[in-house]
């Protein structure tokens, strides 16, 4: 049976949607954007700050879910300007050391204004 996942250490849904769902071993994280759940706004718009805020909400969801940032598998990231790339990859690096698999995308824009969104799949 499949187990909705929500926390506090990340945004509540902005959508008719899970923060994350729990299938046997693994965990699959919706796309999180770069929104401080203290007060439900986004962070400053500054690619490092926003991919920062995301990195910490996902590993409070993975954190309450009963994994950790070494359960993740997969990514998949999206920037609204590959200009990013760089600076993206710089914080992604020194938050998932165990390299997961992973694809990044440019898109047109992101909800909210954002410039970053990231989901994962983790697992046990």
């Amino acid at each position: 049976m499949n187990e909705k996942i929500n926390s506090a250490k990340a945004p509540a849904a902005a959508g008719p949607y899970s923060q994350a769902i729990k299938a046997g071993d693994l965990l699959f994280c919706s796309g999180m954007l770069p929104v401080d759940p203290e007060i439900n706004e986004l962070v400053e718009n500054d690619v490092v700050i926003q991919s920062r805020q995301i990195f910490k909400n996902l590993e409070g969801l993975l954190t309450d879910a009963g994994y950790s940032v070494d359960d993740v598998v997969k990514t998949t990231c999206f920037l609204t300007d590959m200009k990013d790339f760089a600076a993206f990859n710089e914080v992604y690096s020194g938050f998932f050391t165990s390299k997961p698999a992973r694809s990044c995308f440019a898109v047109k824009e992101l909800p909210k204004g954002a410039l970053v969104e990231v989901e994962l799949i983790a697992s046990k």
